[in-house]
């Protein structure tokens, strides 16, 4: 478990650093933009390294159940989040669209929607740990961005074709998900 928090602590905390503005500002300043960049991909990378690899021995050594979760009311709700959720992460990297504009941080979203939809079913404190930080962060970033005034995505103002490619590429990903999940996580989605 130790793993776990040690790439929870990095992953989040670099990330709670770009917030912290004046701080950013100055290491900028001191070490330039691209060894700033360099270092935030490098302390992430390995955070994300720990997080999986941490979470992977948390599993094999045995759950820790903290409680068990309503499966038949929350796994339909958590199907329909994780779908949210990667059409949310597709309009992140999408050309303008309404749904992006909409959501404005769809990143954000895509990570809170995830979050909760993982919490939902998983009552064991590996996860409880694992998703609910990322959770936390999730919403914790956004207040950031919000008092940062941050606009967030161009608005659009109706729905269009590249809405519609996002939710066609948002739902080949879920069904891509559901389908591989077993074999990537060792859990089946369904």
């Amino acid at each position: 478990m130790s793993v776990l928090i040690l790439g929870l602590v990095l992953f989040l905390g670099i990330h709670v650093f770009t917030t912290l503005r004046a701080p950013r500002a100055a290491l900028i300043g001191r070490i330039g933009e691209g060894p700033y960049k360099g270092l935030y991909s490098l302390v992430a990378a390995v955070g994300l390294a720990l997080i999986v690899w941490g979470f992977s021995r948390y599993r094999s050594a045995g759950y820790i159940q903290v409680w068990n979760p309503p499966f038949s009311i929350f796994h339909p709700i958590a199907l329909v989040l994780l779908w949210f959720a990667l059409v949310a992460l597709t309009a992140t990297y999408a050309p303008p669209s309404r749904i992006k504009s909409i959501l404005r941080h769809p990143m954000l979203v895509a990570v809170k929607a995830w979050a909760l939809s993982h919490l939902l079913v998983n009552g064991d404190l590996g996860s409880l740990l694992l998703f609910g930080s990322l959770l936390a962060w999730a919403v914790y970033d956004r207040i950031s961005v919000k008092r940062r005034d941050d606009p967030g995505a161009p608005v659009v103002a109706s729905f269009g074709r590249n809405d519609m490619i996002v939710v066609v590429i948002g739902t080949i990903a879920y069904l891509a998900i559901i389908w591989l999940h077993e074999s990537l996580i060792g859990v089946a989605a369904v």
